[in-house]
């Protein structure tokens, strides 16, 4: 199945120089992170791909996409972007995608060479076979072309009690904690979680450089569950920061378990 987007932003150029300074430089998803560790990482990631990315136009595959893009604006404008997601509500809710495909990302197959960047943010955890939907991605990427990927770190304090805990109290947590009213409601996060052994860093890096990709970021941060946290519920997240400096200091290594996410880029050697 596929769609043209109501919304085309590859096409949406300015008329003039007033036009260009009305526009916003950034992408919701970045704008509604709190100030901290995850929205520095997503600016740097930005960067990256501002700078490694052809200047020309592009072929952008989104692995899973709702209506919220993670991509710098000025690379959408130009980019041709194939989604693939599973759930026809996600799908409906996408209005920036040129196409849209209702498939699964570990069998979907595009031609070898097929995009400049794939992009798979918030969706490996969720998926039961991520080598199979890594080897897709490989197979589809040109040359030297890049792969990011945004995923929650499954050896932090929130990614043990996302793996060890029923969905339900997921839910509970958007809806009561987070205030998102429509948490597990069709379409809407939270989504069942598998945690894949290959969405550990360590085991994901290994995967990468088996199968001729380099990586060139890479960082863990604070979740911004944990910021939105001190905002809405001060008394229980000082708590957990609390039991968070404990456990760090009786941890080896100098790790933080509040760094519950990740952000990847590899390239295609």
């Amino acid at each position: 199945m596929s769609k043209t987007a109501t919304i085309d932003l590859a096409h949406a150029v300015p008329a003039d120089g007033l036009a260009a300074s009305l526009m916003p430089a950034h992408p919701q998803s970045l704008l509604d992170l709190p100030p901290g560790e995850a929205r520095e990482s997503l600016l740097a990631v930005h960067s990256i791909l501002g700078t490694r990315l052809p200047a020309a136009r592009l072929a952008i595959y989104e692995a899973g996409g709702g209506s919220t893009s993670f991509l710098p604006l000025d690379i959408l404008r130009r980019a041709h972007v194939t989604v693939v997601d599973i759930d026809e509500d996600q799908l409906r809710n996408n209005d920036y995608a040129q196409e849209t495909i209702l498939g699964d990302v570990q069998t979907w197959r595009f031609p070898p060479s097929s995009f400049d960047l794939v992009i798979c943010y918030n969706v490996i955890e969720h998926v039961p076979d991520v080598e199979a939907a890594l080897s897709g991605f490989c197979e589809s990427l040109k040359q030297g072309g890049l792969i990011l990927i945004g995923a929650p770190n499954p050896k932090s304090l929130s990614g043990v009690t996302t793996k060890f805990s029923p969905h339900w109290f997921h839910v509970w947590f958007y809806r009561h904690v987070r205030g998102d009213t429509n948490a597990g409601q069709p379409g809407h996060a939270p989504f069942p979680t598998f945690f894949h052994p290959l969405v550990t860093l360590s085991n994901l890096e290994a995967f990468a450089t088996t199968h001729g990709l380099d990586l060139i970021y890479r960082r863990e941060y604070e979740s911004p569950r944990y910021p939105e946290m001190r905002a809405r519920k001060p008394f229980s997240a000082a708590l957990i920061d609390a039991a968070a400096v404990v456990i760090n200091a009786l941890l080896p290594g100098k790790g933080d378990v509040r760094h519950g996410d990740y952000h990847v880029i590899l390239r295609k050697r």
